[in-house]
């Protein structure tokens, strides 16, 4: 049975400050508040941090978990609004049919296969070089897709396979009075980006840096696959998951803006 957990965060504690820096401690974290270990089963988690005063944990589970250890350490122990809240994730599950309309938010690592990237990593460096001496074909590398226009091409591109469309927005019609040469009111697909950033960590101090371009897009969707949407909302969508990439959040329309109550 899966689980969808949301966990405050106090930003001015320093435990939380490093769980905010570094996706690796997060990682580390949240495998830490699930019972059987070493830990086999998918985990999904995702920061919000929309103001500077608070931030949410948001974390998918296989078992039920424990964030006590969070709370005490990062958290805002005995305040009120503090507790992590834990739900089971069944009932959202069977509610996704074809046709129904939702809100969605996601956090991803958008990025593309090249045979050879133009400006390599260290460690696409070092593969492209063994391959050159020792004459093997070094697998595709990861780019990213650093501009907003590219990580929501990359996004469009892949709707369809996860089970979903992004319908078009609807523009807000002139006022009563006022006329405009554009008879239609399509504004484009109806998804923002909200916010962008480049991570840069180390998974051990001596270690080589990690950088990832994330992109947290914000919209409304409407169901094409149930069964693929489903496997989308429990396994992620894009790389960098262990990082805090790829969890795809649903929320309830209004009843106005969706037909289904």
């Amino acid at each position: 049975m899966p689980y969808l957990s949301k966990i405050p965060l106090n930003p001015r504690r320093r435990a939380a400050v490093s769980l905010l820096s570094s996706p690796h401690c997060t990682h580390a974290a949240v495998l830490s508040g699930l019972a059987v270990q070493p830990v086999t089963e998918r985990v999904l988690w995702r920061l919000d941090n929309n103001t500077p005063h608070r931030a949410d944990l948001l974390v998918l589970t296989d078992s039920r978990p424990a964030w006590a250890h969070l709370v005490d350490d990062a958290g805002w122990p005995g305040a009120d609004g503090g507790n992590p809240l834990i739900a089971d994730y069944t009932p959202l599950l069977e509610r996704i049919v074809r046709g129904r309309e939702f809100g969605f938010r996601l956090t991803a690592n958008p990025v593309q296969n090249v045979a050879r990237p133009s400006r390599p990593s260290e460690q696409q460096a070092a593969r492209l070089k063994k391959g050159a001496e020792d004459g093997s074909r070094p697998r595709g590398a990861r780019v990213a897709r650093r501009t907003a226009a590219q990580q929501l091409e990359w996004l469009l591109k892949r709707c369809e396979r996860h089970g979903f469309t992004i319908p078009d927005a609807t523009a807000t019609p002139p006022a009563p009075g006022l006329h405009t040469e554009d008879t239609g009111l399509s504004a484009g697909p109806a998804v923002t980006i909200v916010s962008r950033d480049t991570l840069r960590f180390r998974k051990r101090p001596d270690g080589p840096r990690v950088t990832l371009s994330t992109a947290t897009f914000e919209g409304r969707l409407r169901v094409t696959d149930p069964d693929a949407l489903r496997t989308a909302l429990l396994g992620g969508i894009g790389p960098a998951k262990g990082y805090g990439q790829g969890l795809l959040t649903l929320a309830p329309l209004r009843t106005s803006e969706n037909g289904h109550g």
